[in-house]
């Protein structure tokens, strides 16, 4: 070792390891609060998302993605389906807990495919929750009418949908606690 290493090496324990201006040590120094974190994020895993499965179904892309995304932050599990027919063969394999369907999809229309699901006695209890740019006045009655178990327009953020979602498994789940006899 050199003589200039040296005299540096006593430097650095004469100063302490916070430098000259300062010879507190860490532990001597008063701890700071933590800063509260914000996030863009929804909060996770609230108890009706706690492992739940949503089926999305959407012919277009970039919205089954922004739901899907949104749902799968808050807790939820995703499954999504791109029309009508793929929407039915899915509800049967998954059987989800609650089904995101909008009306105008190519092959098999929402209003027919959410008409078969609600007939079938495999899928009749799964709520169905329209997902539709049909805005007009009649819409929402005839989605109620299709079996539809709420009904949500688009464009529609992210967090209105998983309310509606949130809110579809709670009653759901009131109504099996209700049929359920109690042991």
């Amino acid at each position: 070792m050199t003589d200039a290493n040296n005299k540096n090496k006593k430097k650095r324990a004469a100063n302490g390891p916070a430098g000259p201006k300062s010879r507190k040590t860490r532990a001597e120094k008063p701890a700071r609060a933590p800063a509260k974190a914000v996030s863009a994020r929804p909060p996770r895993a609230k108890p009706a998302a706690a492992g739940r499965l949503v089926l999305v179904v959407d012919d277009f892309h970039d919205n089954r993605e922004m739901y899907m995304q949104y749902l799968s932050f808050a807790g939820y599990r995703v499954a999504e389906a791109v029309d009508g027919e793929d929407a039915l063969a899915k509800a049967h394999s998954l059987l989800p807990d609650v089904i995101v369907m909008d009306l105008s999809l190519p092959r098999l229309d929402g209003w027919e495919a959410t008409r078969r699901l609600k007939k079938d006695p495999i899928t009749r209890a799964i709520p169905v929750i329209a997902l539709t740019g049909h805005a007009l006045a009649g819409h929402a009655e005839g989605a109620m009418e299709a079996g539809c178990d709420a009904f949500v327009t688009k464009p529609c953020v992210p967090s209105e949908l998983e309310e509606r979602v949130r809110e579809m498994l709670n009653r759901a789940g009131t109504a099996i606690a209700a049929v359920k006899p109690r042991r």
